[in-house]
């Protein structure tokens, strides 16, 4: 298995690499009939994208969307759907100098241990440009879920060790940071702001919460609802955790301070997180996930050469001094795919 494509009934493989012709998808699984266009893609597509402000790459790409296939007068045929996004404002020429080096907290050491060969020009299927493909395909999982009532919200709920206070959806796409605290947003902004002019980067957490979601999804033992989320989620680059509920604060309760008690109608609590046995409640999912500092940073790095000598590494260009601001987007995308399958896959169980 090439480790390219995600899911079971409604399925995905992503191609594309970040400073090649182009990046995209192909969906398998979607529902025939349904109305689908391009501007029901672009829209997510146009919050993950970069050079969005002056904390994320200024690299210019529209990332603008087409359907090659399985689309038929505005409506879905049930047949593969094919999506490509055009890389317009590649620059590989940039990774010349440090195409034989092995940069400090990238992939370019592993990919090269186990395929003998790797695209150095901005770490190839590694880089973050890889999501715009899951991004595509999980706006159209987003709009089947639509129609069952489903939500998806994900937010920056702390970063450079500021945490933010309140919960507010509508401030999430007000601030560059996708912060769900305007007071915490600002003080994000100036620590990630700090730590670029000093050419580093600073990581953050991504909060997610999911509504709508029927009881009875997820398939124990080895498809639990929130095993496959968290494959799906920590499949993101740069990921390093992730938690659902209470999740590791759990740790130090007592079993009558973590369970969710009930009542006549339903649950008192839900420090589970939505899930319990591998399979949904019927309550909110809600889940956390770590991304750690941007790896490619201008400061001077120890590291080796393909030949085992040892260099110093400056990774120059255009990086984003923090992921989690695009990647609550991504987040958001891989979370609706789980979510469509896990619906079709039920369906299929009592049909």
């Amino acid at each position: 298995m090439s480790g390219n494509s995600f899911g079971s009934i409604f399925r995905v493989t992503t191609y594309g690499e970040s400073h090649g012709g182009a990046v995209g998808v192909v969906v398998d699984g979607a529902t025939p009939g349904g109305d689908l266009c391009e501007a029901d893609i672009q829209c997510d597509l146009d919050r993950r994208r970069p050079g969005q402000s002056d904390v994320t790459t200024p690299r210019a790409e529209t990332d603008t969307v087409r359907i090659l296939s399985g689309v038929f007068e505005g409506k879905t045929t049930g047949t593969p759907i094919l999506l490509i996004i055009q890389n317009r404002d590649a620059r590989p020429s940039a990774y010349d100098e440090i195409k034989d080096l092995f940069r400090p907290g990238h992939a370019d050491y592993t990919y090269f241990l186990k395929y003998g060969i790797r695209d150095y020009r901005g770490s190839g299927r590694a880089s973050g440009r890889e999501t715009a493909g899951r991004v595509a395909a999980g706006a159209i999982a987003r709009k089947l879920l639509s129609r069952r009532g489903i939500t998806i919200r994900a937010y920056t709920k702390r970063a450079a060790g500021i945490e933010c206070k309140t919960i507010d959806f509508d401030e999430i796409e007000r601030n560059i940071v996708r912060a769900c605290d305007p007071e915490a947003a600002r003080e994000i902004v100036a620590k990630i702001q700090a730590a670029r002019d000093e050419e580093n980067s600073v990581g953050g957490i991504v909060e997610c919460r999911v509504s709508g979601v029927p009881a009875g999804l997820g398939e124990p033992v080895f498809d639990k609802l929130e095993a496959d989320l968290a494959k799906a989620v920590m499949s993101i680059g740069a990921t390093r955790g992730i938690e659902f509920g209470l999740g590791f604060a759990l740790a130090d309760m007592t079993g009558k301070e973590s369970n969710d008690e009930m009542d006549a109608d339903g649950f008192v609590s839900n420090n589970c997180g939505g899930v319990l046995g591998g399979i949904s409640t019927g309550d909110e999912i809600v889940f956390r996930v770590v991304f750690k500092p941007t790896s490619s940073i201008a400061q001077p790095q120890r590291t080796v050469d393909k030949e085992g000598a040892e260099v110093i590494c400056r990774t120059e260009g255009r990086h984003d001094p923090s992921i989690f601001p695009r990647a609550v987007p991504v987040v958001e995308a891989m979370v609706a795919l789980v979510l469509e399958d896990h619906c079709k896959r039920h369906a299929a169980l009592h049909a």
